[in-house]
């Protein structure tokens, strides 16, 4: 855990980096890694790598580097990637039923266990996932622990449904539809803008160096 004080926001956006990269050197069989090595791999500076993990505590040696296992599992922890969590989806269109068949999300303990939609006819889920409609949200909550409610709608629609989900006491959403949404600081929002990267990548084609 942190040392104490905020944590910024760069720092919080590159340890899912720091996660994925020493996963792979993990499944390599690599024991340790260099700060130099991370930091190559993340395209910053060793400095950097270093002040980032001296944010939550020693997690090296001097002249030998990282233990991949050991900082693996701190990174692991500090992400809360130790537990597991039940996960909603709310909205069975194109990206709802994609991101309710993704299997990845299993493997990092995020389990979908259901999709909600206004209409149910005609669409599908995978095995093992409940397909149920959106009426149907407020007395599933209250029988079910739902860590995360994924929003997956329309964006005319998104602020409605992610109130119904903050006032049921689902205090983590991860919101796909194209608007930002700010519920308070007892609710934590990641927004996923797809236009947006689509555009970065767009510029970075037509601005190459």
């Amino acid at each position: 855990m942190a040392r104490g004080g905020v944590i910024s926001e760069a720092i919080i956006k590159r340890l899912p980096r720091y996660y994925r990269y020493l996963k792979e050197l993990n499944a390599n069989g690599q024991a340790k890694v260099s700060s130099r090595q991370l930091a190559e791999l993340l395209k910053i500076t060793a400095s950097q790598v270093r002040q980032d993990f001296c944010t939550f505590g020693e997690f090296g040696m001097q002249g030998y580097g990282y233990d991949v296992p050991r900082l693996l599992g701190e990174i692991s922890s500090i992400l809360g990637l130790n537990r597991q969590y039940e996960v909603i989806i709310i909205g069975a269109g194109h990206i709802g039923t994609a991101l309710a068949g993704y299997g990845g999300f299993k493997q990092e303990g995020f389990n979908v266990k259901a999709v909600f939609d206004v209409v149910t006819d005609g669409k599908s889920v995978p095995d093992g996932v409940e397909l149920l409609p959106y009426d149907a949200l407020g007395e599933y909550v209250a029988a079910n622990n739902v860590d995360v409610a994924i929003i997956a709608t329309q964006k005319d629609a998104a602020y409605d449904v992610a109130r119904r989900v903050a006032e049921l006491g689902v205090n983590a959403i991860w919101n796909f539809a194209p608007i930002d949404l700010k519920l308070g600081d007892d609710v934590a929002v990641e927004n996923i803008n797809m236009s947006e990267s689509l555009y970065v990548l767009a510029y970075r084609m037509n601005n190459k160096q």
